[in-house]
């Protein structure tokens, strides 16, 4: 039962608008509770569509629609489109689909695990105009199989921005942390609700 609660959280956040950074009719920007890097945002639409393998030629226009958003949701950050990530995971694990605009430094305490990195930073993150690509030419999204699944998950840990490699996530957000500092653009913090 728990797992069901933490599953269907995105539906009750979706559903308070306290939560909403942006919202419009077709949908809504929340911050991602538990965020993977300094910047991460979830956009979600108001139907009720449970995950990427629902998704439908039909659903084209809802998607560029999210797409627009996440668009939004950066420029309010003050960074630039290319300080981000925009996608879908291959393997979702909550319901309700939900589009990832997350920044690339990849700098946070909930970033833990080998898991999470690989989750963003290995095919298990679709970037968005690969999902849509897939889904006029196919016509829907396949399932990806549990072994090549895991495969990913296990994928060695290489940074996204240079070719260091390590074993551990520790050692990796060190690593991170560097380029970041390097890093010559500054985004600021998102605190204030918009509504479009």
């Amino acid at each position: 039962m728990k797992k069901s609660n933490w599953a269907t959280g995105l539906i009750t956040t979706l559903n308070d608008p306290i939560n909403h950074v942006i919202s419009t009719e077709i949908g809504v920007v929340i911050k991602d509770k538990y965020p993977k890097a300094k910047h991460h945002f979830l956009v979600l639409p108001k139907d009720d569509i449970p995950s990427i393998f629902h998704l439908k030629p039909s659903h084209l226009d809802l998607l560029y629609e999210l797409h627009l958003l996440s668009i939004n949701v950066i420029e309010v950050t003050n960074c630039q489109r290319d300080d981000f990530k925009i996608g879908f995971h291959a393997q979702p694990s909550m319901q309700r689909l939900h589009l990832h605009v997350i920044s690339k430094d990849f700098v946070s305490p909930c970033l833990k695990t080998k898991k999470h990195w690989n989750s963003f930073n290995t095919k298990l993150f679709v970037p968005f105009d690969d999902l849509v690509d897939n889904l006029k030419k196919n016509g829907r999204i396949e399932k990806m199989g549990i072994e090549y699944i895991k495969t990913l998950e296990l994928t060695e840990l290489k940074c996204n921005q240079c070719n260091y490699k390590t074993k551990t996530v520790p050692d990796l957000k060190k690593h991170l942390l560097n380029h970041l500092e390097k890093s010559e653009s500054e985004c600021i913090d998102y605190t204030v609700n918009k509504k479009i």
